[in-house]
């Protein structure tokens, strides 16, 4: 390779280092993107130091040649997805330095190319482990990429007269462009004549649509859907290494649910950027509960055995989604990524994958969210641990548990919470919608690692 080549930062060799070291015992450096609750949590961070300017380049710098990086001289950058895109390929990363997001995060992310990813490892499960174990695949509902599946869709349409579908944008958010249907008719009007061959060369092509089976017994409470946000971080796809946060939310919708009025996105869209017009919307109640709120709850009316199964099968969701697009990701040590995954119960509390964000909202709606989302983010720089204080063995660093690491991770003896009483057998460790003491947990946390340490 030339002296002058650049190089992306995934290819680059073990051995390089910032001039002016690893961070040891001097201050993070750090850039954001956002002006939202982490820029809060980095600036409230101690030892940390923001570097001036936003989304600056970073120098292209070979090891033969190493320079100082100027304005691109940081250790953490919390970046949004459009820089990582248009700079990743041709910037060079230190050793020890930390980014959001994978090269190519949208695999999982957009809408159509998650259902292909589950869909091929679906049919490679079967194959090779039969189809019973393709049954664990059953999360997600019967769905087809438009335009270019639209021939089959439409085959399957006739099949099941009367019932309702949903068409989503792939690569849109927060409820955007999202509508439900009964007659093949209303698609048909919505984009005549986007489907057929594109004879004009000239001609746009058509925006990539999924359009779904919608999910028709959603589990009410007070008569109102919802679906609850789950964030997952993603520190290393080979190995998969998985951490799950205890807390999140249930989002409901402000109306009360009817298949009558598909075409009321109050009642059937549970995103905030939607609910928040609705006209009888109250910004001070909003339209959340907290997992805990939800667990509780659930357990109280069906028991802690079925309320475990369907937690079970939202840890399931996690690991064989990741998995679907393990030998895909373009793995780089250097890179983490956060996901809010939105799952939907229905009636016989079976879990639902709904979609997968890659960046998931971060700008609070209310003072109990604030506090989720700084504690949320806030643990996850602790689980990094740019300030090297713990010993890389913890299954527990605040509100994240270690959920995979290459396999599955068992919880340790005397961490039951959520499990029935009298449970003595290994559980996983997953303790979504269980108590989270987060900062008694990492002070002892700290003082114990700071032992080893010196020990």
């Amino acid at each position: 390779m030339s002296k002058g080549t650049k190089v992306p930062g995934y290819m680059q060799g073990k051995g390089s280092r910032n001039p002016r070291g690893i961070i040891g015992d001097r201050e993070i450096r750090y850039k954001c993107s956002l002006q939202n609750t982490i820029l809060d949590v980095l600036r409230g961070r101690p030892g940390w130091q923001e570097v001036p300017g936003q989304n600056n380049i970073q120098p292209n710098v070979n090891q033969a040649n190493p320079k100082q990086a100027g304005d691109g001289d940081w250790d953490f950058y919390w970046c949004d997805r459009e820089w990582l895109a248009q700079n990743y390929d041709t910037m060079f990363l230190y050793e020890h330095q930390k980014i959001l997001h994978f090269r190519n995060h949208y695999e999982l992310t957009r809408k159509n190319l998650m259902v292909k990813n589950l869909k091929r490892l679906k049919k490679q499960t079967e194959r090779e482990l039969g189809k019973a174990e393709g049954q664990s695949f059953e999360f997600f509902p019967t769905t087809y990429e438009l335009p270019s599946e639209y021939h089959i869709f439409v085959e399957e349409f006739k099949k099941n007269p009367g019932i309702i579908w949903i068409m989503k944008p792939a690569a849109r958010a927060q409820g955007r462009g999202i509508f439900l249907f009964r007659r093949l008719k209303d698609i048909t009007d919505w984009k005549k004549g986007e489907y057929q061959p594109l004879s004009d060369p000239n001609r746009e092509v058509p925006e990539t649509y999924v359009v779904q089976r919608y999910i028709e017994n959603p589990y009410l409470i007070g008569g109102r859907k919802f679906d609850v946000r789950v964030y997952v971080l993603v520190v290393s796809y080979n190995p998969l290494k998985v951490w799950l946060y205890r807390s999140g939310f249930a989002r409901f919708s402000n109306t009360r649910f009817s298949l009558d009025s598909i075409e009321d996105t109050y009642v059937h869209l549970t995103n905030v950027a939607i609910q928040k017009n609705a006209p009888d919307y109250d910004p001070d109640k909003g339209c959340k509960w907290s997992t805990q709120q939800l667990r509780k709850y659930l357990s109280a009316k069906h028991g802690v055995e079925a309320v475990k199964k369907a937690f079970k099968g939202i840890d399931n969701i996690i690991i064989k989604s990741l998995q679907s697009v393990q030998k895909i990701i373009i793995n780089d040590k250097h890179c983490f990524e956060m996901y809010g995954y939105d799952v939907l119960f229905d009636s016989d509390l079976k879990p639902w994958l709904i979609e997968i964000n890659a960046s998931p909202s971060l700008t609070a709606s209310g003072k109990e969210d604030y506090d989720l989302k700084f504690g949320l983010l806030n643990d996850l720089l602790n689980v990094l641990d740019l300030e090297n204080r713990l010993t890389g063995k913890e299954k527990r660093v605040g509100g994240w548990d270690l959920l995979w690491e290459d396999g599955p991770i068992l919880a340790d003896d005397g961490n039951m919470e959520c499990a029935p009483n009298g449970t003595t057998a290994s559980i996983p460790n997953s303790f979504l919608g269980c108590h989270n003491e987060r900062k008694r947990q990492l002070r002892e946390l700290y003082t114990a690692a700071q032992s080893i340490k010196k020990s």
